[in-house]
C-alpha cells in the first residue's frame, strides 16, 4: 500500500464518482453514434479503381476505449479499496468514525464543524486528530520499509 495523504483520501468521493461514470460508459459505449466511422475503399467492379466511402461501426476504436476505461476503473477500484482498508484498519474508535465520516461517507463533502458535531468535539480537534493520524501513519509506514 502507498503512504496514505490527504490528498489521497480527499479524492475518494470524486474517484467513486468516476467509477459509477466509467461503469455507464463501458455499458453504453457501443449506442454512441462516435463508434460509428467511415473509410474509403477501392472498387475495382469496373476494371479500375473507384474510390468507395463505406460507414460502420469502428470496432478498433470501440476496443481501444473500453480497454483504457476498463483500466482506469479498475485502477480507481483498487484505490478505493485501499483508502477504505486504511479508515476501517484506524485502531481508535473515535478516529475511525471522523476519518469514515469526513472522507469516505455521503456524495458531497462534509465540513469538519459538522463532523465535530456528530462525534462531539471541537472542530479543532477533529483537525488535530485527522492531522496527528496521517502523520503517525506515515512514520509507521516508514518504520516498516
Amino acid at each position: 500500500m502507498d503512504k496514505m495523504t490527504r490528498e489521497r483520501l480527499i479524492a475518494y468521493r470524486s474517484n467513486k464518482a468516476e467509477i459509477l461514470e466509467l461503469e455507464y460508459v463501458l455499458e453504453n459505449r457501443w449506442k454512441s453514434d462516435t463508434m460509428i466511422g467511415n473509410d474509403v475503399v477501392f472498387d475495382y467492379s469496373k476494371g479500375y479503381p473507384m474510390p468507395q466511402t463505406v460507414v460502420g461501426f469502428d470496432q478498433k476504436k470501440y476496443e481501444r476505449l473500453q480497454e483504457r476505461d476498463l483500466n482506469r476503473k479498475k485502477w480507481l477500484e483498487k484505490e478505493c479499496e485501499e483508502i477504505e482498508e486504511f479508515v476501517e484498519g484506524i485502531p481508535d474508535s473515535i478516529t475511525r468514525r471522523i476519518f469514515r465520516i469526513y472522507f469516505i461517507d455521503g456524495r458531497k463533502p462534509v465540513k469538519q464543524k459538522d463532523v465535530a458535531k456528530k462525534v462531539h468535539m471541537d472542530r479543532s480537534r477533529v483537525s488535530r486528530r485527522i492531522d496527528d493520524y496521517l502523520k503517525n501513519a506515515h512514520k509507521a509506514h516508514n518504520a516498516h520499509l
